[in-house]
């Protein structure tokens, strides 16, 4: 592809073939999301052009520039299928023109031309009978053919205007539902600065970085790379990935993801996830499988609307026997169901599709939109869903005379910091937000797995770690302590033991942090129709059971293995119950799958997302909420068009019947409720608000 024209703020490439994939659609739809400062792009395959309309600056210019050098060419059949919109309006302007200019021939030639233009819906409507039975197209083509049988040239040119003006309309509606998904299909950046081994920073191809790679993004500049922070400070904005608009902050440890961009400062970035694994191909990836999957509703409307044809050729034969009126028949035959029946639920799908991908809800699909609006039973794991999946220290009893709270806890952190379990971050953590902290010398800590620590300080053994690790292993009596531990698992708190030289010497408390939004998002479940609402995790019966009643759920089940978890799920399904399940960790695979709907958190596993019918992009179970608000308001919104499009078209029927509607206003009439229809169902999604947290 090489530049063979250019303007100030327009240049215009020229491929080697018509058949390189960056002529393509999708390609020309995303270079504007791709590169800050794109306006317009114009792809035209016949003649090997790509014309960028740009901000006319250098930098968006190199930027283009380095992104088309750094796409790889693939070719893929070039097979010229102009848009319906394009037919649809040369038709329109055609049998317009013949309508105008009719009045001014002679009627022999006006009806010859009118002739001339309508043949090839007549054809249509012939082919469509032969391949697929009675369909509107034969329909149309049976009204158009018996104004012209009568020599009525101006009603039919007239009928046909209407017709492709109509079909034109539906064709740009339907087009705009798909470009509302093409929105989200934006490329990643092509190019990244990557630093090098003695320091430098090299500019590469986006697809070359590999992970542990280091990045180096600055202000403007979109994030290549799915990664951690290793170093720097920068507001981040998300609005493309979650749809947050408010940008958020990261420095050292914390995450980003690909397609963000850097507003203000600097990073250093470690790769985690490159090309294809990133967050935004992904999403790319989901929106286009989701495209692929026709509801049931959708199917049942073509299905009713084929019906409908069969409704309408009925009733006319009828009108057409009783009133020997072909004008009657005519007008009848030009009012059906099936346009609004077959493009509503389809337009409504993609716009609801557009509207969650905005909003940080991924749906894969209609099938997966319906299965939301029919559950009445959720069920949650625990750990990464309900809580953060972090702990914090609650309590720190010291027993005996041993040592005081702050030094029982300065012991501990001094010994847990050596490792990475939650347990030994959480008091780590909880000790160095204490004023009075102060690392204690011990000598080398020896790690018993699944069990606790060993090590020695000042000549002292100190032993830390499970009840039963410390009891049945150690030999440690804390059975005189047994009222503190049994009040601290009562409030649902794990509990980890000390022990010094053989003797007790504390209970440190520890509990998940719930979410904050987690009870209110409980309570809008139930106002949007969720009967149940049910716990299921592997912790012990007590900590659950005391969530669960500071969340107001309904089930508990407790101390369940991961393969135990898609069991429960089904048994509650063989109780007659529709069931979502939202989880986060690689173990919830089997009952997400096993689930009507399976839920995945923003935080949870590759296999996790893979096997869940909706992910959410935002850490919060609000999203919950939106997903199944957004499922309800598009069903009730197919079916709210459903009932308005037969109620008009019915009474359309009724005038056409009665002689009352000239086939000229059956036509404008029908194509109104049509279109009403479509831009309902495009438009009322995007203006109504999904419910968010307090």
């Amino acid at each position: 592809m090489r530049v063979v024209h250019e303007l100030p703020g327009r240049i215009r490439f020229r491929c080697g073939s018509c058949c390189d994939s960056r002529l393509g659609a999708e390609f020309a739809e995303a270079l504007p999301h791709a590169v800050r400062g794109v306006r317009h792009v114009r792809s035209s395959p016949m003649a090997r052009s790509l014309v960028v309309a740009y901000d006319g600056s250098e930098e968006t210019r190199a930027a283009l520039l380095g992104l088309i050098e750094a796409t790889p060419v693939e070719l893929v059949p070039y097979r010229p299928q102009p848009k319906p919109t394009a037919k649809y309006l040369r038709g329109t302007l055609l049998s317009a023109t013949v309508l105008l200019a009719g009045r001014l021939l002679p009627p022999n030639v006006r009806l010859a031309v009118t002739w001339l233009i309508v043949t090839p819906t007549l054809l249509k409507g012939v082919r469509a009978l032969l391949t697929r039975g009675l369909s509107v197209a034969a329909l149309d083509a049976a009204a158009l053919s018996i104004a012209l049988l009568r020599g009525e040239a101006g009603t039919a040119a007239a009928t046909l205007t209407l017709l492709n003006l109509g079909n034109y309309l539906e064709a740009t509606t339907s087009e705009a539902s798909n470009d509302l998904l093409r929105r989200m299909l934006a490329l990643p950046p092509a190019r990244a600065w990557l630093e090098t081994a003695d320091g430098t920073l090299a500019e590469v191809a986006a697809d070359d970085l590999r992970e542990e790679d280091i990045v180096v993004v600055g202000p403007g500049d979109m994030i290549p790379v799915d990664g951690q922070v290793v170093s720097g400070a920068a507001t981040v904005n998300l609005a493309s990935i979650t749809g947050e608009s408010v940008p958020i902050d990261r420095e050292a440890g914390g995450r980003v993801v690909a397609g963000g961009v850097v507003q203000q400062g600097r990073l250093r970035v470690r790769a985690i996830r490159v090309g294809n694994a990133t967050t935004t191909a992904r999403i790319a990836e989901f929106i286009k499988s989701a495209l692929n999957r026709k509801p049931v509703i959708q199917s049942e409307a073509e299905r009713l609307a084929e019906h409908r044809v069969l409704l309408t050729l009925g009733l006319g034969a009828v009108t057409f026997l009783l009133t020997r009126d072909l004008n009657r028949l005519a007008s009848i035959f030009l009012v059906d169901y099936s346009c609004a029946l077959k493009l509503g639920a389809p337009v409504a799908i993609k716009s609801a599709l557009y509207r969650g991908a905005k909003s940080g809800i991924l749906i894969k699909g209609g099938r997966s939109i319906e299965a939301l609006t029919e559950v009445d039973t959720v069920v949650f794991d625990k750990t990464g869903t309900l809580t953060f999946g972090d702990l914090s220290v609650t309590d720190v009893v010291p027993v005996g005379d041993r040592c005081s709270p702050d030094e029982l806890l300065a012991l501990l952190a001094s010994l847990e910091e050596h490792t990475t379990h939650p347990v030994a971050e959480a008091i780590v953590k909880e000790a160095h937000r204490n004023a009075a902290f102060h690392h204690i010398h011990h000598d080398e800590v020896a790690f018993i797995v699944a069990h606790g620590l060993i090590s020695e300080t000042d000549g002292k053994r100190i032993v830390v770690g499970s009840r039963h690790f410390l009891d049945e292993h150690e030999h440690v009596p804390f059975a005189p302590f047994r009222s503190d531990a049994e009040r601290l698992e009562a409030e649902g708190k794990l509990l980890l033991y000390a022990a010094i030289d053989g003797e007790p010497a504390g209970i440190v408390g520890l509990r998940d942090r719930p979410r904050p939004e987690a009870t209110a998002a409980m309570a809008r479940l139930r106002e949007l129709g969720v009967r149940t609402l049910v716990l299921l995790t592997g912790d012990r019966e007590a900590k659950s059971r005391a969530l669960a009643d500071d969340l107001g759920l309904d089930m508990v089940f407790a101390d369940r293995r991961p393969d135990e978890k898609a069991i429960v799920v089904r048994d509650l399904q063989a109780e007659g119950r529709t069931v979502a399940f939202i989880g986060d960790g690689v173990n919830d695979a089997p009952a997400l799958i096993a689930a009507d709907v399976g839920i995945a958190m923003p935080r949870g596993a590759d296999l996790t997302r893979a096997t869940a019918d909706v992910v959410l992009l935002r850490d919060d179970l609000f999203g919950v909420v939106q997903a199944r608000a957004l499922a309800s308001e598009t069903i009730g919104l197919i079916q709210s068009n459903f009932r308005w499009a037969v109620a008009l078209n019915t009474l359309l029927f009724i005038a056409a019947v009665t002689g009352r509607a000239s086939p000229v206003f059956s036509t404008v009439a029908h194509n109104g409720v049509t279109i009403g229809t479509l831009v309902r169902a495009l438009i009322a999604p995007q203006r109504s608000e999904l419910p968010h947290g307090s």
